[in-house]
């Protein structure tokens, strides 16, 4: 609207009115002042959507309060590089992102695999190659077939006997338990297993008692290539320490009690600590 008309309008609106009998007459508009100057509008455009879509656009402000649009010379390959660029940016700040989120569980291979303690701050053996677990088709004590590969997924705190298990058998499997049991919210990351290396059969007195272990019949000649005792002595008189990559990595001293047991879970605590930020309950 020009200035021209909102003046005339104004002017009009001055005009006394004619009242028409019918209620009160209508006030007289104020008169049009010497002096008074006519309002002038301005009506600006639209904002151009294209300018909310196209990066090479950009809306700098003018310093007295409105906004202006530029066009910003995209260059001869119309913005491309500009849009690659930040693309790539954008990567790189993702790339980190993730690295920092991954830094713990790299930190603790790290810990676990390179920073090893040494045998003098162990109470039992580091085992160096570690050996993997075998292929080995083990029998439950319901029947049922299970590969020795399938332990993979946990810590496993191994002891290995006569189905027969005399007092000195009993006593290990007893230690194995209190071990698993005190190390307290992290016992559910340790399964307690027991391998049978004979035909014998489990006592039925056993099984209530061994209701939390896992017991599987496994070849002796299968079980003897994987395990090793320590020299002299024989294979059911150690406990053995498996990770959850499901390599044998530890062997604690023959003939363990419960006077020395405070050693063992120290070393087991370790484990456990190194191993938190990738290591979890269950498989």
């Amino acid at each position: 609207m020009s200035g021209s008309k909102l003046s005339s309008e104004i002017v009009q609106s001055a005009e006394p009115s004619v009242s028409t009998g019918f209620g009160p007459a209508p006030q007289p508009s104020p008169a049009v002042r010497p002096g008074d100057v006519a309002l002038g509008l301005t009506v600006h455009s639209m904002p151009d959507p294209q300018h909310s879509l196209d990066p090479a656009l950009e809306r700098p402000y003018d310093g007295v309060g409105a906004e202006r649009h530029a066009h910003r010379d995209p260059g001869p390959d119309g913005g491309q590089t500009a849009i690659a660029a930040r693309r790539i940016g954008g990567r790189w700040k993702m790339l980190i992102v993730l690295l920092v989120c991954a830094a713990p569980v790299i930190a603790s291979y790290i810990m676990y695999y390179g920073v090893r303690p040494d045998g003098r701050r162990n109470f039992g053996e580091l085992i160096n190659p570690q050996r993997p677990l075998p292929d080995l088709q083990a029998l439950g004590l319901d029947g049922a077939t299970v590969n020795l590969k399938s332990l993979k997924g946990q810590w496993l705190l191994v002891s290995v006997a006569s189905g027969a298990c005399d007092k000195a058998c009993e006593q290990r499997l007893y230690l194995q338990r209190q071990l698993r049991e005190s190390l307290g919210k992290d016992k559910d990351r340790v399964d307690w297993v027991w391998l049978v290396n004979d035909d014998l059969p489990v006592n039925d007195s056993m099984r209530q008692a061994l209701a939390a272990a896992t017991v599987l019949r496994v070849p002796a000649a299968g079980l003897a290539a994987w395990l090793e005792p320590a020299p002299g002595a024989t294979l059911p008189v150690h406990l053995y320490v498996v990770d959850p990559i499901g390599n044998w990595m530890l062997r604690f001293p023959k003939d363990m009690n419960l006077t020395v047991a405070a050693k063992a879970k120290r070393d087991l605590e370790r484990l456990l600590r190194a191993s938190a930020f990738w290591d979890q309950p269950g498989r």
